[in-house]
């Protein structure tokens, strides 16, 4: 893979700037937002979902409340147009999922609540509006809807119950949105009557019609994504990145036999990239186990590659890998088409650890530059800038996760904003206004947490309170 030359020679000076030097973080109990950005509050954990949803009680958790509230955890999977209304007032719908559920943190006294759990799990699906400079979540929005582990689905026509696990996912040039099922092999034995051969897949949902049987789709594979994109070949047909976020893991791409639609993803051809330098080749995968098949043909094994961003006008696939520092690399495929064999692989970003620092007794830690480790969830601006979040999966370090923002172009990443202790960047996704959509996944889980010692107490710091994963809005 080739390294965009103007970043990595520009990398340390970077770092020594004035500019980016005055953006030196420590890890502190309140999120960190960079001068110039106004972060709102738009969901959290237990704020009601569906018309029906009761109030929130951390205290008593039952399996119809939480049904019916914002689960959880939080990964925004991403945005969909809503239909327009003769009001004017500009509205999308947003999906987010709700990977884990830690019962430490979750739950009194941290005993596990396995069918509550299957419930505050899943994704959550919410009409929003924006009223004034804000977005708000429509309270009894139309579209507004809860995916659990009791959902109803659908393989071909056989009806399955369950979604589970969702670590990412997308919305589609046609009109759907994609969930990944990356984390549902952790609920499998967790929850009784979940069944391990219909999840770990990609589901497939109509974002508009909140009665619609999601579908699942096999010959996407059940390894278990981590994450997804979607673009449409210069045919029409459908196709659908996936990665394997194991190490040693793969990224693979689906391209439909028939021109994009609600069957397109029901047959089709499975490939896995194989790179060398800066080309890469799309090897064709026999039927069976893709991480097998993938090993079989010669393709490429990644370092936990992680998320994805499709531009459609840029013709560009950008792909995280959180191994080690991490990076992010740029995938341009050949004459532009989504399904052609061949692309042009280039490094936009190359990942900084920050290793923990021993402070002085008494003295609080030393602050770090700002610069992304472990980048783990993209999304991309209409003008071409890439906003990245970082996940670094509990390693040890004297930086917060943080959320960035590289400018189109490359050259040094903008700090955005700062997690809490013990939360992760759970997902990003731009309104059409260029306004950021952050989630702020399981504030608190710091090592040795539970639900009445947390990490922290974010985001309303009450003593009697536990720590409330999020989605909160970013504007300059």
């Amino acid at each position: 893979m080739i390294a965009r030359r103007a970043l990595l020679s520009a990398l340390p000076a970077a770092l020594a700037a004035p500019g980016l030097a005055a953006q030196s973080l420590t890890i502190r109990q309140d999120d960190v937002v960079a001068p110039g950005w106004r972060r709102g509050m738009l969901i959290r954990w237990g704020d009601r979902v569906t018309f029906d949803a009761p109030p929130w009680d951390p205290a008593r958790p039952g399996v119809e409340a939480a049904s019916a509230q914002f689960g959880w955890d939080a990964r925004i999977i991403g945005l969909s147009p809503a239909p327009r209304a003769a009001d004017g007032v500009p509205r999308v719908i947003l999906a987010v999922a709700h990977p884990t559920v830690e019962p430490a943190l979750a739950f009194p006294g941290g005993r596990d609540l396995p069918e509550v759990a299957g419930a505050m799990q899943g994704a959550s699906i919410l009409n929003l509006e924006k009223r004034g400079a804000d977005w708000t979540v429509v309270d009894g929005g139309y579209q507004n809807r809860r995916l659990t582990a009791g959902t109803l689905c659908r393989i071909g026509t056989t009806p399955v119950a369950g979604v589970a696990g969702v670590t990412g996912g997308c919305a589609t040039p046609w009109g759907s949105l994609l969930l990944a099922e990356g984390d549902a092999a952790a609920w499998v034995g967790r929850l009784p009557g979940l069944d391990a051969a219909a999840v770990g897949m990609v589901t497939e949902v109509d974002p508009l019609d909140p009665v619609s049987v999601p579908a699942k789709h096999p010959a996407l594979g059940r390894f278990g994504p981590a994450d997804v994109a979607a673009g449409l070949a210069a045919d029409g047909r459908a196709v659908v990145w996936l990665t394997d976020g194991r190490p040693g893991g793969f990224l693979y791409r689906f391209v439909s036999d028939a021109e994009a639609g609600p069957q397109a993803l029901d047959a089709g051809r499975m490939a896995a990239a194989a790179i060398a330098g800066d080309s890469l080749r799309w090897l064709p995968l026999p039927a069976g186990e893709p991480m097998a098949a993938a090993r079989a043909v010669g393709a490429t094994p990644l370092d936990r590659a992680a998320g994805l961003a499709f531009d459609a006008g840029q013709k560009r696939l950008c792909v995280a890998l959180r191994g080690g520092a991490g990076r992010v690399i740029e995938i341009r495929q050949a004459a532009g088409d989504a399904a052609a064999e061949t692309a042009v692989v280039e490094v936009l970003l190359e990942g900084r650890e920050a290793p923990p620092r021993p402070a002085a007794r008494g003295q609080a830690p030393a602050a770090v530059p700002a610069w992304p480790w472990a980048p783990a969830v993209l999304a991309l601006e209409a003008g071409g800038a890439l906003v990245i979040g970082t996940d670094r999966g509990g390693r040890p370090g004297a930086l917060p996760e943080a959320l960035y923002r590289l400018p189109p172009g490359g050259g040094a990443p903008e700090f955005v904003m700062a997690m809490p202790a013990g939360a992760v960047v759970g997902g990003v996704a731009v309104a059409p206004d260029g306004t950021i959509l952050a989630g702020v996944a399981h504030p608190g889980a710091t090592p040795g947490a539970r639900w009445e010692s947390p990490g922290t107490r974010w985001p309303n710091m009450r003593p009697e309170e536990p720590p409330r994963s999020a989605v909160v809005t970013l504007a300059r």
